[in-house]
Order: C-alpha cells, then structure tokens, then sequence
C-alpha cells in the first residue's frame, strides 16, 4: 500500500465509487461478500488498492496546503516538478496563530518586525504525491489557495 487506508467512514461516503471499482473488476456484491467472507486477506488488498486509487486521484489535484502551528503560518502552492512555500514565523510566545485572535493579532500587525517572512521553492523528491501524502499526514490541510494567494501577492508588493 502507498499510502493509507481510507477510514471506515470514508468507505462509506465513498460506496457508491468502491461498488463501481469493484465492477470494473468483475465482481459483484455476491462475490464480494464471498471474498470478505472466504478469503479476507483478498478482500483487505482490494480495500488498499481502492484506497490507493482514491487518494492518487485526491493528490493528482491538490494545488494548495497550509500548515498553521501556534507561531507558524506555512502556505505552499503545489506546481509540476516543485513547490512553493511562503512562510510566516513570529517569536512571541502568547500570540497564537490557530486561534482566532492570534490569527487577528496578525493581520493587525502583518509588517511589523515581529513577523518574519519566509520564501523558497523546493524541488519534490521522485514521488510528488507521496510528498503532498506526507505533508497532509503531518498536518497540512488542502485549501484553495486563499490566503497563500494573498501572501503572495503581499511578498510581490513589497
């Protein structure tokens, strides 16, 4: 397996999709649950491959993720061969940025000299989706780019 196992909930919402995976398979709902039933060391591989396929597609289209610690703001826009990655750090240790008043303590004070400003570009390793796969597990979260966007756009202005 490349990645991981979609959770049970995940199976779920996503039934309709496994059903049509396991069709292009040839099989059915009987076989299938002949298989979970007499063979689950089969079943369990077909749940791998699924799930590998379904987070293949979800990597395939992530273009942005951000990844908000207390005194940490990091933004990366996700291109063919690299990554992006606008970074925001501060030092004092009462401002924390995943709350909402640390989140306002920074846009009221965004070019002070308590935020520093991070920019690099970093090439992927043989694997870009095994990359982003272990961004998210560390905490990144697949966004829209809203606020990279605007970061940028600030970075460029100044």
């Amino acid at each position: 397996m490349k990645y991981s196992r979609l959770t049970k909930e995940q199976f779920e919402e996503l039934h309709q999709e496994f059903i049509n995976f396991l069709a292009t398979q040839s099989i059915t709902g009987e076989e299938w649950e002949s298989i979970k039933k007499n063979n689950p060391e089969a079943a369990e591989q077909e749940l791998d491959v699924f799930s590998d396929l379904v987070w293949f597609g979800v990597l395939d289209k992530v273009q942005y993720l951000e990844h908000i610690s207390p005194n940490q703001i990091h933004l990366f826009q996700c291109h063919e061969n690299h990554m992006r990655l606008i970074a925001l750090k501060i030092e004092i240790p009462e401002i924390d940025f995943t709350t909402k008043e640390g989140f306002q303590w920074l846009r009221d004070n965004l070019l002070s000299n308590s935020v520093q400003f991070f920019n690099a570009k970093k090439d992927y390793s043989d694997d870009k989706h095994l990359d982003i796969f272990k961004m998210i597990q560390s905490g990144a979260n697949i966004t829209k780019g809203e606020l990279f966007n605007y970061f940028a756009n600030l970075v460029k202005g100044a």
